[in-house]
């Protein structure tokens, strides 16, 4: 993606066109939508790094846009600059009251819009609770999901992924190259949600090698399938030659005892709302992850 995804919602269509040329001439990937239903079916499609949204929009407003991201666990910390022609100090209150973060009236200096854009960007990398390796949700994100699917009345199931063998991987090649591996697997997992998924869906990570998704019951095991087989069938390429001529693993383990290992592969653990109800959301981790252990596979 480059520096990051952002969505225009504009719309002007002279000015969406200046903005995703000169964004896109900046190394982003720039996605454009004119009304605000189309920029929420974008955001469940490709998340993006930051929103330049504009108030006055031909179905529903800016507001109303705002409010709906902010009210998603997916696209809750997503940054918000409103760009539009109101300039009254209530619109900017407003604005801000529904949690955009930043505000820009037009006519606008494109050099400033860029500046807001770059530290929106690196405040949300900063201050959101994510993985420092993927950047996907983590600690607290992942407990306030759980919290809210648990006493949710909508059904949900929970895929928990783990990478098998690759602490052998990481005595074979080295620990660099298990953080290559950690961000493969995210990828795979963001492009799955996008092509798959639905707006409520939550992908996080919970350590290095524990990666969970949220879905709805009727697509968790596509989701699930789509996941391990990319993951399993492709990640043979982290391997030097060598070893994947050899068609396993061997190395020493820290207390330098010759082993031998096969390629890394994922296992998954699902729990769903229907095996509920739960007492809080220990007892949803922990039998998801004792599901692993006894049915290490789709469901």
């Amino acid at each position: 993606m480059g520096k990051g995804r952002i969505l225009v919602v504009e719309d002007d269509v002279d000015i969406s066109k200046m903005l995703r040329i000169y964004f896109d001439s900046q190394g982003y990937e720039v996605l454009v939508a004119g009304r605000g239903e189309e920029a929420l079916e974008i955001c469940r499609r490709k998340l993006p790094n930051v929103v330049v949204l504009d108030i006055q929009l031909p179905d529903i407003d800016g507001y109303q846009v705002c409010r709906s991201l902010r009210s998603n666990t997916r696209t809750s910390y997503v940054p918000i600059i409103f760009l539009t022609q109101k300039d009254e100090r209530s619109d900017k209150i407003a604005g801000l009251e529904l949690g955009a973060d930043d505000y820009i009236t037009k006519p606008f200096d494109i050099e400033e819009l860029k500046l807001r854009v770059e530290g929106s960007i690196r405040r949300s990398l900063h201050t959101a609770l994510t993985h420092p390796v993927t950047n996907l949700q983590a600690g607290k994100l992942i407990e306030e999901e759980l919290k809210r699917r648990k006493d949710a009345t909508d059904p949900w199931c929970l895929l928990y992924f783990g990478i098998q063998n690759v602490n052998a991987f990481k005595e074979a090649v080295g620990p660099i190259h298990v953080n290559e591996v950690l961000i493969f697997l995210a990828d795979i997992m963001r492009e799955t949600i996008e092509a798959e998924g639905t707006l409520d869906d939550f992908i996080g990570q919970a350590s290095d090698n524990d990666f969970i998704i949220v879905t709805t019951p009727d697509k968790a095991s596509k989701i699930c399938k789509r996941v391990t087989q990319r993951f399993n069938n492709e990640s043979n390429i982290f391997y030097p030659f060598r070893i994947r001529e050899a068609g396993k693993i061997s190395y020493q383990d820290i207390d330098g005892v010759n082993r031998e290992a096969d390629f890394m592969k994922l296992v998954v653990g699902t729990v769903c709302s229907e095996n509920g109800p739960y007492a809080d959301i220990m007892q949803i981790t922990e039998d998801a992850a004792a599901d692993r252990r006894r049915n290490p596979g789709c469901p």
